[in-house]
């Protein structure tokens, strides 16, 4: 039987110096008995995988609105090819694979209904402004409980990845490093993927120069990134791309910015009007009733205010729970006998 502590000391013999240790976490906010068979970081892992807020990724947009066809990304979708992304580099680094792919896991815990510009009315509505990485966060410290109650109370390395995966903030440990970069390799990719299959953009739109250093197709763009950042990051105490590899990405994701995510076609204004009005009108419905918030919601109200705990709930929700509610709550249904 391989138990837990025979693990962490297998750590120690065959990960790199710069790896972060499960027996040197820095812990958890309230003290638990640790496993017997998982490391702390595979425990946290478990949690993440298990929780609910995962699975609603499942129906949340990753770019393209409520897409027709099954081979687009949604937002769970991104966060397991994020975790493979990141799982190699780790890999190959001699990193702690558990604590990569623990915050890969749970780094987009927080993300709202319809993709960034969900976030985006959200920030606009709630008074506090929003930030996706930053609900991931109060995702595992606050909203999501298990049967008894609990919170995932998740180690220090884990939320630290998850809270600066993105933001101006690098994570502490080499692992959440991965994971922010791998981040950026996977969604750049995978939304030209999702935008040429769409028919946005042609394969020969794309700027030749990223495309000359990257490749012309999928696998070989993330094959050669992945390859440069463990080429330049081998034996050093923090992760980086060669100058050639990290400029051809930035103006690769400049021009994704410029001609897919802002692109009139995918983000049609009446669209956008559409999906900001019932952001909205959620908010201020349950701000002004705050009453029919879900009871573990509830049990916020007093110490959060309602402000916060409406936040909370507008971006826990997927795309079609939030269209079936608006619609239940704002759209007549018809007087009918019986």
């Amino acid at each position: 039987m391989l138990l837990r502590e025979e693990l962490e000391k297998q750590e120690y013999e065959r990960l790199s110096p710069y790896a972060c240790k499960a027996a040197e976490s820095a812990g958890r906010a309230a003290l638990e008995e640790p496993c017997e068979l998982r490391t702390c970081f595979q425990r946290d892992r478990d949690r993440i995988i298990h929780s609910k807020a995962l699975r609603r990724l499942m129906h949340k947009t990753q770019v393209f609105l409520s897409p027709e066809g099954d081979h687009y990304r949604t937002r769970l979708t991104h966060t397991l090819e994020v975790a493979q992304i990141a799982r190699t580099i780790s890999r190959a680094l001699r990193l702690n694979e558990d604590l990569t792919e623990a915050i890969a896991m749970g780094h987009d815990l927080g993300h709202t209904p319809f993709g960034h510009n969900g976030e985006a009315f959200l920030a606009e509505r709630h008074p506090g402004g929003f930030s996706h990485n930053i609900q991931s966060l109060r995702v595992v410290d606050v909203i999501e409980r298990n049967a008894k109650g609990n919170t995932m109370n998740l180690t220090m390395e884990v939320r630290d990845g998850i809270v600066n995966h993105s933001g101006p903030n690098k994570p502490f440990t080499l692992e959440g490093q991965v994971v922010r970069v791998s981040d950026r390799i996977a969604y750049i990719n995978h939304d030209i993927d999702d935008a040429l299959r769409a028919g946005v953009i042609r394969q020969e739109d794309l700027p030749a120069g990223s495309i000359e250093v990257l490749g012309s197709n999928h696998g070989d763009r993330i094959d050669y990134l992945v390859r440069d950042i463990v080429e330049h990051s081998d034996g050093k105490d923090h992760i980086i791309q060669s100058d050639v590899a990290f400029k051809a990405m930035d103006d690769l994701r400049n021009w994704m910015f410029a001609n897919v995510y802002r692109n009139p076609v995918v983000k049609q204004e009446r669209e956008l009007f559409r999906i900001k009005n019932l952001i909205f009108s959620l908010y201020d419905y349950f701000l002004e009733h705050p009453d029919e918030l879900p009871k573990e919601q509830l049990d916020l109200l007093d110490k959060d205010g309602a402000e916060e705990v409406v936040k909370d709930h507008i971006a826990g929700m997927t795309d079609r729970y939030a269209i079936k509610l608006y619609s239940e709550l704002f759209v007549p249904l018809g007087w009918k006998i019986g």
